[in-house]
């Protein structure tokens, strides 16, 4: 027998209430996104935040999800409440916040899993959790798209080709962008005293 976590999805409200709120909100009123996250807000920030296990993405989450609202409006046929339509939002939005930050992990539980002539002996397995910390921090110091090029590139180990379509730039665009973001991240690790 499965067992599910019950969300409360219904606002009780009456029909005229809703229909007057969706209006507003296809409309892109301000005052109706208010009305909707003063009355969801709460709600909608404890499922992003069992959803994607972190806060402060979670709020960015929240955050992305109601500044959607008034686009999303029209992909909203009425068959379910607000709650649950700000939810489903949420659950797309947060498809990219998943796959990069597991993309991330991985990649950097593999890097610290390779063995380096520079880390030996007994606190092997602390020396390279230092790394890829370090290695974390080289990486959230690059410019956005010089960090896409080197995780494509290097982390998922795409040709530079494939990496461009990804991009959808040309492919010496991407071998300059990588490039670049070896060199900085390469000046950085020094810094911090990784050889």
């Amino acid at each position: 027998m499965s067992q599910a976590i019950a969300y409360s999805t219904e606002m009780p409200m009456p029909a005229r209430a809703d229909d007057d709120l969706v209006a507003r909100l296809a409309r892109g009123e301000a005052g109706a996104v208010a009305q909707v996250y003063d009355a969801h807000h709460a709600a909608l920030r404890v499922f992003a935040r069992r959803l994607i296990g972190d806060d402060g993405v979670a709020e960015d989450l929240v955050h992305d999800t109601f500044v959607a609202l008034p686009s999303a409006m029209r992909g909203f046929r009425g068959d379910a409440s607000i709650r649950t339509f700000l939810m489903s939002i949420a659950v797309n939005r947060a498809r990219k916040h998943i796959r990069s930050a597991t993309r991330r992990r991985a990649a950097m539980a593999r890097y610290a899993e390779q063995p380096t002539a520079a880390i030996a002996g007994p606190d092997n397995d602390v020396a390279r959790q230092q790394l890829a910390e370090a290695l974390y921090r080289a990486l959230d110091a690059l410019p956005h798209d010089q960090r896409v090029a080197f995780v494509l590139c290097e982390v998922d180990e795409l040709t530079s080709v494939a990496a461009a379509r990804v991009i959808g730039c040309p492919e010496e665009t991407v071998r300059t962008r990588l490039f670049h973001a070896r060199k900085k991240l390469r000046a950085r690790l020094e810094a911090e005293g990784v050889r």
